[in-house]
């Protein structure tokens, strides 16, 4: 006898609490088998495409598109036929689960999290009406700076929308101040709409929502230094030129970033405090051996850095379609949230903006960013003569916690050193 099932919207990586329905794939009355596409939603990371854990009839959809939906929320009812009805309600609250989480973990930020993935769905639907007795909803940075204060969150009175501790509440609970009674009227006298204005006002939500929380905590947590230095990348140019020629590269688009990135890459490798990260919590550096390498990147849904896994060990022939595969993806809004964890360095690339410098923030958990500018020509001192030369400024931000003045100072200047003679690439490597 059919049965109806109900989806409930799955976290789809580390802990995030919603998800904007972008678009739906199905309506009522469609016919879906198993793993369909019904959706496409974007959380705070990532958008994705959601699949069907059953296979059936969609009787009802729970959101409108352009809505956000809460984790553990209804997302679609779907008649599936030949359950017994007796077994109704038992399917959708614990046989699903274990369905359902293989084809979902592929949307996580990595493959360990699949026995933690396996497992969530259940407590969700139990736990969600007191979230507050086992651990307070709250965003991370909020949680951060409560540990930094010494603060446990049981303690706070929430006020957000969904019950979670806001970063208010926090400051509020930290001042002791007051909670305002909400019976009480506005002391302050409500002025009049400003009418007249050409403005328009957009939800921040989404990526963009994602990114000035990172940005504000990565700003205000890690005391950052910036230092800069202007390059003759003749040489470099010289190579790139020359590469292009070369058989080896006849179906791999080579780019200036791709040079910059494997400078980096072999620089790291005698300056390794700036591929580390601050432990808060066990006051340790953590100095890792590994390099993903984060490349930022100005997408239609906002700036998003996703890395390429162990890029220590690409040569600069794979390094370099590895950074046409990773902007590409990126720009067509299909990068995954697994993508975008566990940097450790990254690149911006302001120069393809005709921007010759910037002061760029650090990617939170890293130690370092380098921005690349624009390469110009222009008159430069050469082997005793004014010449036409390609002239480009690179700039360092450090989180000076780890990276001493001198160790940022001489891995800007190994990285300067290669791309103006890259015969260093091989000397180095």
């Amino acid at each position: 006898m059919p049965t109806i099932q109900t989806f409930l919207l799955p976290d789809l990586g580390e802990g995030l609490t919603d998800a904007e329905l972008l678009t739906w794939l199905v309506k009522v009355g469609d016919t879906v088998e198993l793993n369909q596409n019904i959706a496409d939603v974007e959380t705070a990371k990532a958008s994705v495409e959601l699949p069907s854990p059953y296979a059936g009839t969609v009787v009802a959809l729970h959101a409108e598109e352009g809505a956000t939906v809460e984790v553990g929320s209804p997302f679609i009812d779907i008649e599936v036929a030949g359950a017994p009805a007796s077994d109704a309600p038992e399917p959708t609250t614990a046989e699903p689960a274990p369905e359902r989480t293989p084809v979902l973990v592929g949307y996580g930020v990595a493959a360990e999290s699949t026995g933690r993935r396996r497992r969530r769905p259940a407590p969700v639907v139990a736990v969600a009406p007191v979230p507050q007795q086992e651990r307070p909803l709250a965003a991370p940075p909020v949680r951060y700076a409560a540990r930094r204060g010494g603060v446990d969150l049981k303690d706070v009175q929430p006020s957000g929308s969904r019950g979670e501790v806001t970063r208010d509440d926090l400051e509020r609970h930290l001042s002791q101040a007051p909670v305002a009674d909400p019976a009480e009227p506005e002391p302050r006298t409500a002025r009049p709409p400003v009418t007249g204005l050409d403005e328009e006002r957009t939800s921040i939500k989404g990526v963009r929502k994602h990114t000035a929380a990172a940005m504000v905590q990565s700003a205000f947590t890690a005391p950052h230094v910036t230092e800069f230095i202007t390059v003759d990348v003749t040489p470099m140019m010289d190579l790139l030129s020359k590469l292009k020629q070369s058989k080896h590269f006849e179906t791999v688009r080579i780019t200036p970033l791709a040079l910059v990135a494997k400078a980096l890459l072999v620089a790291l490798r005698t300056n390794p405090s700036l591929n580390s990260s601050w432990d808060e919590a066990n006051q340790e550096i953590v100095t890792k051996r590994y390099v993903n390498l984060g490349i930022a990147a100005a997408t239609p849904r906002g700036l998003m850095v996703p890395n390429i896994k162990n890029a220590h060990t690409l040569g600069l022939r794979d390094l370099a379609q590895s950074l046409v595969m990773l902007t590409t993806t990126a720009k067509e809004g299909r990068t995954g949230p697994e993508d975008l964890a566990a940097g450790t360095i990254t690149i911006t690339n302001v120069g393809v903006f005709g921007v010759d410098s910037g002061t760029p923030i650090l990617n939170p958990g890293e130690a370092a960013i380098l921005c690349f500018g624009a390469i110009r020509r222009q008159p430069w001192e050469y082997e005793g003569e004014i010449a036409l030369r390609s002239i480009t400024t690179l700039s360092l931000s450090f989180d000076h916690r780890l990276v001493d003045g001198e160790q940022g100072s001489r891995f800007l200047a190994t990285i300067a050193d290669i791309l103006s003679d890259p015969i260093s690439l091989i000397a180095l490597s």
